[in-house]
């Protein structure tokens, strides 16, 4: 809710006040400062406070200058042990309490941790650049590469050398995930502006820490936006088409906000796609969806068009300042694309047939428009009500009409049952482990032999403290340390309809084939089994962290999993085999539409990030030059505006929303597999698993799908799912 500017600082000062003070504790009182005495080690959401997080951020960043201090001093001569391993392993108490609070900021926040986010943002970024600056660390970490980064590595990788040691020079010998981490840390530096001189390093200091907190600024702002707008609905005749699951849900929303309005709806998908999607009350979808098209641009303290240039300015004089031309060719230089010709080749290569493809489904629907009593012209505010309407016509086929044979319990154990027949894994839901928020469920993860694999969370409701969308993440990541394996604490967060009353909480099969995304990431990062953590689970190139979750999401369409677990939550009968055909039917229906959305927000970051001025652009005029040039038509908006794209802006997607698409031709080729051989065939998920899913970033991306594949990936599969053939 809006404050006065008065009573924010009033605010303010009394909680920065509070802090300092909690900041004088003793150590023994704050729950990161030991161990944690749950099981497994996960977080003590129990007896974490907001006070505890500022101290722990100070004394973590504390004791990792003290660790790097330990490494530069040390008199021996540098080594990987002594010098690139000795910094992998630092600063652990700054990723214990980091990892907690960064994921609360995005799943449960509030005032109180968004204030501690501003603080600590600058404390951290100066931090990263006091490591990444340090030319005495960097002195020892170059001569432990031009030692063992030698010409004999490079030419046993080259012939093809994977999982057996290296000999690099003499006796000492590197694995290739040891190898990998020299290359890895050797390069940050490099990309960190280690080979820069003084005031080039002072310069990128300040532009480091402005766009640590302009990205800050973004992401909350744009939380506020979704959080601030209610569509308040007074008479039920403006309910008109709505399903009663959504009518039942903006009436609890209602109750929940204390609104004069008998009905809410919200920004949330969970509430405003159904609600375009069924609404026959044409003013009220466009009022809704041009809310939502707005959101960062109605000239409020949540404006971020502003933010938006600036963030693009910054990384520009970035990537000048390190040799680069543009942002995008700085970041996709550890991509599978490598630059960005190469993801406009993708690009361009998807859009000609899914705009022809558009086009037609736009015709489809303006042909039923035109035979209504007062026909108009379609608009994009139009275009789920009347895609809808032209699925039931030509496939007999209505989203209401799956959604509840798909209960929320049910999908999910679809997914685990997936992941048992696939890598012999199964979950347990635990009852004694302490959980940040009453929605939250936590499950222990198991092999089949009983062996503990992990801890995952599953949050799957919207509220006011979270972010919009769907994200997997963790609050420990897998590695081994001197002989000790550290098992991974993993996060799904998602954005589901609630239950409500006597109606469990039902899912759309986009819903659905959302969850089973999110469980594939969380696959990535539990079946890890790397050494560091830095090259453990989805820590791989951008452009490969998505095919582990969208290969997942071909299994909820598989008939046999519909039939064991798609089942109508009020008398347990299973999806009808006539309503399992319909869905397959349709399932390239509305695919001209959906790529489009898509391919317009990657060609939208592209445009953005392959910027070479540094001057401050006009966001809307830029994006309106954009989209004109790609050819967008009007009855269709990139799926992400500048001024909410949170990827692009706050995520670490820059110059990478491409990724999703580029790993679909990986996903849609790496399933091909599987049809041709079974599904759940276990030669082909051993594979998957040993040479995807176990090795994160250890190896080359490319190395390891052509490892499970036999080649690299073709294009044919995903244009013929996606009917673009």
């Amino acid at each position: 809710m809006a404050r006065t500017v008065c009573s924010f600082l009033v605010l303010a000062l009394l909680i920065s006040t509070n802090f300092y003070a909690h900041a004088q504790a003793p150590m023994s009182e704050n729950p990161f400062f030991k161990e944690y005495g749950t099981p497994f080690e996960t977080p003590a959401f129990d007896k974490i406070k907001e006070e505890h997080y500022l101290p722990a951020f100070r004394e973590g960043i504390r004791q990792q200058q003290v660790e790097i201090e330990a490494i530069v001093n040390n008199p021996e001569p540098p080594t990987f042990e002594n010098t690139i391993e000795a910094l992998e392993r630092s600063g652990a108490l700054l990723t214990k309490v980091g990892d907690v609070f960064n994921n609360l900021t995005e799943s449960n926040t509030n005032d109180n941790l968004q204030k501690i986010a501003e603080e600590v943002s600058p404390l951290l970024s100066k931090n990263d650049d006091d490591i990444l600056l340090n030319a005495k660390l960097f002195a020892r970490i170059k001569a432990v590469y031009d030692q063992l980064g030698s010409s004999k590595a490079a030419k046993a990788k080259a012939k093809g050398s994977s999982y057996k040691d290296v000999a690099v020079s003499g006796s000492v010998k590197l694995s290739v995930e040891q190898k990998k981490l020299l290359d890895d840390t050797y390069r940050d530096f490099v990309r960190g502006g280690a080979n820069l001189d003084a005031a080039q390093q002072a310069e990128l200091r300040e532009i480091n820490k402005n766009i640590a907190l302009l990205q800050l600024k973004f992401s909350q702002n744009v939380l506020k936006e979704n959080n601030t707008y209610r569509l308040g609905v007074d008479k039920k005749e403006d309910l008109a088409g709505l399903p009663q699951g959504l009518i039942d849900a903006a009436a609890q929303t209602a109750k929940e906000t204390k609104s004069n309005s008998p009905w809410v709806f919200t920004l949330q998908n969970a509430s405003i796609m159904p609600f375009l999607q069924y609404a026959e009350n044409r003013g009220l979808r466009e009022k809704i969806f041009k809310a939502y098209l707005n959101r960062g641009n109605n000239g409020t303290q949540f404006d971020n068009k502003e933010n938006a240039s600036k963030i693009v300015s910054l990384r520009v004089k970035r990537a000048h300042l390190l040799g680069y031309k543009t942002h995008a060719d700085f970041v996709l230089e550890k991509t599978m694309a490598k630059n960005p010709a190469n993801v406009s080749k993708l690009l361009k290569k998807l859009w000609t047939p899914a705009i022809a493809m558009a086009k037609r489904e736009a015709k489809d629907m303006q042909e039923m428009i035109n035979k209504e009593p007062k026909p108009f012209k379609l608009e994009a505010w139009d275009w789920r009500y009347y895609a809808e309407k032209v699925k039931k016509a030509k496939f007999d086929l209505d989203e209401e009409e799956i959604r509840p044979y798909l209960k929320l319990d049910n999908i999910r154990d679809a997914a685990f049952d997936v992941a048992r027949k696939l890598y012999g894994i199964t979950l347990t839901e635990r009852f004694d482990i302490p959980k940040y928020h009453p929605d939250v469920k936590v499950f222990e993860v198991k092999e089949a032999d009983g062996k503990h694999v992990g801890i995952m969370y599953f949050d799957y409701h919207p509220r006011d403290s979270k972010r919009g969308g769907a994200w997997m993440e963790s609050f420990r990541k897998q590695s081994r340390e001197n002989g000790k394996e550290i098992r991974p604490i993993i996060c799904n967060v998602c954005n589901f309809t609630k239950p409500t009353g006597d109606t469990p909480a039902l899912l759309t099969f986009d819903e659905a084939t959302t969850l089973f995304h999110e469980f594939g990431h969380a696959l990535h990062g539990l079946l890890s089994n790397s050494t560091y953590g830095s090259l453990s689970g989805t820590a791989v190139a951008r452009d490969f962290v998505e095919l582990p979750s969208q290969i997942m999401e071909n299994w909820i369409s598989d008939p046999e999993v519909l039939r064991m677990y798609a089942k109508h939550y009020k008398t347990g009968e299973p999806m009808p085999q006539s309503l399992i055909d319909k869905i397959k039917k349709a399932g390239t229906f509305n695919q001209g539409f959906a790529t489009v959305e898509y391919l317009a927000a990657s060609v939208l970051d592209m445009d953005w990030h392959t910027i070479a001025d540094t001057t401050l652009v006009d966001p809307l005029k830029f994006e309106a030059a954009s989209m004109k040039k790609l050819g967008l038509i009007p009855e269709i908006a990139p799926r992400y505006r500048t001024q909410y794209f949170n990827h692009i802006f706050n995520s670490g997607y820059s110059a990478g929303y491409y990724s999703y698409i580029w790993a679909a031709v990986l996903d849609a080729d790496a399933f091909q597999a599987f049809k041709d051989k079974g599904l759940f065939d276990q030669t082909l998920a051993k594979s998957f698993r040993s040479n995807v899913l176990e090795r994160g970033g250890t190896e080359d991306p490319m190395t390891l799908y052509k490892r499970f594949r036999g080649a690299e990936p073709d294009i044919k599969p995903l244009l013929k799912r996606r009917g673009l053939l």
